[in-house]
């Protein structure tokens, strides 16, 4: 092997396999292990380039004759949220984020796991042990970081936040131009604070506070309504075979 087939890349294509948010359709993806020998620039591209991150490995779809996997960012410097997004903020205040390690912990597996048997019990993650969510949390090449999102007391000086109860966490990488959010789990007793919407917001925010123009919100999927949520983060570029271009169809206010 040369030294340039070291670092770069060999791409791998998954059988075909019932697509968990199509029915009736088959999804194969595309995807290549992502090592400690490989350069960060090459990583950091494929992972602005349209491929997921699960644990180190990069994956992109890869499926015949579909197309309805779209790779979205939202575009920070423009966002403004609207007066539903500005309510689910006023409701969530209660709520500290703390940015931490990627370290997990018994209390996150506990609330990953009433999130997943709650909303997700018959999904692919449904039968994901400790130990399996200790390296969907641990193993990362790149510069990864969780967000856990702790109830405040009625008198927040009494303890230390760190033991305040947690509700919600973001797993999410940082890239060189803004955040890609991996995945995130809350808990599933908390409908009226809707906290998937209100962790997208706080990430938005966060990138701003950076200074970073994107926030990657992985693949809208048309004709699924468990990805419309996404189309809500106005406004947003999405992935074409002409790189990153603004969809004026969906950019409504």
């Amino acid at each position: 092997m040369t030294e340039l087939q070291k670092h770069f890349p060999e791409f791998y294509v998954t059988a075909p396999q019932p697509c968990p948010y199509l029915p009736g359709r088959l999804e194969r993806k595309l995807f290549t292990h992502l090592t400690q020998d490989k350069s960060s620039a090459l990583i950091d591209n494929l992972l602005k380039g349209g491929f997921r991150r699960s644990q180190n490995i990069a994956y992109m779809p890869y499926c015949e004759g579909c197309h309805a996997c779209v790779s979205v960012r939202v575009l920070i410097d423009e966002f403004q949220p609207s007066r539903t997004m500005r309510r689910i903020v006023d409701r969530n205040r209660d709520l500290n984020a703390m940015r931490v390690n990627p370290v997990p912990s018994s209390e996150q597996y506990s609330l990953f796991r009433s999130y997943i048997d709650a909303r997700h019990s018959d999904g692919g993650m449904s039968d994901m042990t400790v130990l399996d969510y200790a390296m969907m949390i641990e193993d990362s090449v790149i510069k990864t970081f969780l967000t856990e999102y702790r109830l405040k007391p009625e008198n927040p000086l009494s303890s230390s936040p760190e033991t305040w109860p947690l509700k919600a966490v973001a797993l999410c990488d940082r890239l060189s131009d803004g955040i890609s959010m991996v995945y995130s789990f809350y808990d599933p007793d908390q409908d009226s604070r809707s906290l998937g919407t209100a962790m997208i917001l706080d990430h938005i925010e966060y990138a701003r506070r950076l200074g970073l123009p994107y926030l990657y919100l992985g693949y809208w999927i048309q004709g699924s309504r468990k990805m419309n949520y996404k189309v809500k983060f106005q406004p947003q570029e999405q992935l074409t075979p002409n790189g990153w271009v603004r969809n004026p169809l969906r950019d409504q206010p």
